[in-house]
Parts: structure tokens; sequence; C-alpha cells
């Protein structure tokens, strides 16, 4: 069975045992946490969620991405910029699917 949830302003597909890299969550290492906002669970759609449908996952750890280079340049004006940024992120174990 599976599940489309939403998260950090993305949707995920997830199964049981699942291990996905979401935006960051406030939990820490080993902690449970549940995802209330199911858009779709096996061929059930939600109108926009599926009632009393929920995903547990429990966070293995938080960490930084891989670095994105973010370069601008204004051609013929001798203008240049380039910055980097890492988002954070968490990485969940989907352990469960109810609904």
């Amino acid at each position: 069975m599976f599940a489309v949830i939403k998260t950090g302003g993305k949707q995920y597909k997830v199964a049981q045992d699942d291990v996905i890299a979401i935006e960051k969550l406030g939990s820490e290492a080993g902690e449970s946490v549940t995802f209330d906002t199911v858009l779709m669970v096996g061929d059930k759609v939600g109108a926009p969620i599926v009632d009393g449908a929920s995903v547990t996952g429990e966070v293995l750890k938080q960490f930084r991405d891989d670095k994105v280079i973010v370069f601008k340049k204004k051609r013929r004006q001798n203008y240049r910029r380039k910055n980097g940024h890492r988002q954070h992120k968490t990485l969940v174990k989907i352990t469960g699917i109810t609904g």
C-alpha cells in the first residue's frame, strides 16, 4: 500500500519502509513523527485530504543537502555575484500507513 503525503510545501509518494529526505522538521533523531495531511491512500483519493488517514515515520537524522551555486551576471556591466546555498533536510523512515 502507498500513500501521498504533503509536507514542507511538497508532495511525496511513500510506502512502508521507505526512506525519504524532506524539508526540515523540528524533531530530533529517533523521534516519531505523524503526517496528517494525506492526499491519497491506495485507491482512495481525498478531497483535498483523506479523512482519518495518517502516515507515521521515524526521524533518522538531520542534515544539510548538497551545495547549490547561485550565480548572477549582467553582461557588459561588470556585475557578477556568486553565492552558495545548502538547504536543511530531515531523513525520515516511513513506519506505518493507516487509513
